[in-house]
């Protein structure tokens, strides 16, 4: 069985708040103009600027959800449109409100479970020709046949789950049931916020179609809303990764270059570089190698004093100690040095290791016949008031880097000391007599 990964309720945070912010503004018995004008060009907006903003990341699935409810809400708000002026609905009214309580769970099921390829033109003719298949077939059946179909969809097929809360046609609860399974399991698979905002977008459509007559607004409201959580998680996306690095989850180098031009005028960095990395990824294998960053990144994260961890690049990280002296940091640098150095990284011999998964589960631990010490060196510097920006500050501690490596790896080394440890001085010039 394959390890899931934990969650996030961080992930959860947008697309909620969203969803309870439309269930409370859908309750509403009126709405004032403002928010009624704004609820009724907001699908069409978010349609038009939603789905650029997911073809510029390259996200032709959310693209394809933005339609899909899209499409439901132009169906549906045509008939509201004409029950709220006459107050009758139209006669078509019952098999478009049933088709688009079957086909919406059904058509965004598919599309959010359908993962996408690389060929971004070919995933986007391959959806577009099975929503087209699906919307012709349906159009030409609810014409040809209209009183047939509307009896298949309104049947009861279970009496005993028959009850008066229950809005929809008992079809759709299934597919609902169904799909957000589907879509769980994906989150458990690969926690990702727009994962989150998958499910979290379906809840709130099964619970907008039984206020779509009842309640003014509601349709528009939470249509908006749940395309607007789909937006925003390929936003949050978009920023993890301009700003998060994959392989350590700690902040990377954009977001050390924000944080530089945030610092004040005292703050402490320190340089962090895993000792023979090369040697070792070349000796290992990459994928230990990346162990080893996991390890390194996971004992940083950690530090105390207020300092906050970065991956430079490579097997080099940056530690920001905003407000903070030098005397201060170093406590605190030191401990995360034995911190790494006093973790064993267990090597398995894969040679050994049993290609049945319940035998490899059973033996597990046994064939883990080498453990290896990582070490790192760390270079500090401070900032001095004749230091004009946070990048010389980094030169200098860069500098004591190259000491800390000269003196023999795993130490710390702050700038303007040599190799062994001393502070470097400058000779002053004689005071005149």
């Amino acid at each position: 069985m394959p390890r899931l990964n934990p969650a996030r309720l961080s992930h959860f945070y947008a697309p909620l708040a969203l969803l309870v912010g439309g269930l409370v503004a859908a309750r509403q018995t009126s709405l004032n103009e403002f928010f009624t004008s704004l609820f009724n060009v907001l699908p069409t907006v978010l349609l038009l600027l939603g789905g650029a903003f997911c073809l510029a990341y390259a996200r032709i699935r959310e693209v394809f959800l933005l339609v899909v409810v899209y499409l439901v809400y132009f169906l549906l708000d045509t008939q509201v449109d004409h029950y709220r002026l006459t107050g009758a609905l139209l006669p078509t009214a019952a098999l478009t409100f049933h088709l688009c309580s079957l086909l919406l769970p059904a058509l965004y099921g598919l599309f959010a479970l359908w993962q996408e390829r690389t060929h971004l033109l070919q995933d986007g003719l391959a959806r577009l020709a099975v929503l087209f298949a699906v919307a012709v077939s349906t159009v030409a059946l609810a014409r040809r046949f209209p009183d047939s179909m509307l009896d298949w969809l309104t049947e009861v097929r279970w009496p005993a789950l028959q009850a008066d809360w229950l809005q929809l046609i008992q079809l759709a609860y299934p597919i609902f049931l169904l799909v957000l399974s589907g879509l769980i399991v994906q989150y458990a698979r690969r926690p990702r916020p727009v994962h989150a905002a998958h499910g979290v977008a379906l809840i709130g459509l099964l619970l907008m179609l039984p206020q779509v007559f009842s309640r003014p607004g509601a349709l528009n409201i939470l249509a908006s809303l749940m395309m607007l959580a789909l937006v925003i998680a390929i936003a949050q996306e978009a920023y993890q990764m301009a700003f998060r690095d994959e392989l350590t989850g700690l902040p990377g180098r954009r977001a050390l270059n924000e944080r530089l031009q945030r610092l004040g005028r005292q703050y402490v960095i320190a340089m962090v570089d895993v000792d023979r990395f090369k040697a070792f990824n070349d000796t290992h294998g990459h994928d230990v190698g990346d162990e080893v960053l996991r390890l390194v990144a996971s004992r940083l994260r950690k530090v105390g004093g207020g300092g906050r961890a970065y991956r430079y690049g490579g097997e080099e990280f940056a530690l920001v100690f905003p407000g903070r002296d030098l005397e201060h940091c170093l406590p605190y640098l030191e401990a995360v040095r034995e911190a790494v150095a006093g973790y064993p990284l267990q090597l398995r011999d894969r040679s050994s290791r049993p290609k049945d998964p319940a035998q490899g589960r059973q033996r597990r631990g046994e064939n883990a016949t080498q453990a290896v010490s990582v070490t790192v060196s760390i270079g500090v510097a401070e900032r001095l008031p004749t230091q004009r920006n946070p990048e010389e500050v980094i030169k200098q501690a860069d500098q004591a880097l190259y000491n800390a490596k000269g003196a023999g790896r795993n130490c710390v080394r702050c700038h303007g000391e040599n190799r062994r440890g001393a502070v470097r001085t400058t000779k002053r010039p004689a005071a005149d007599s």
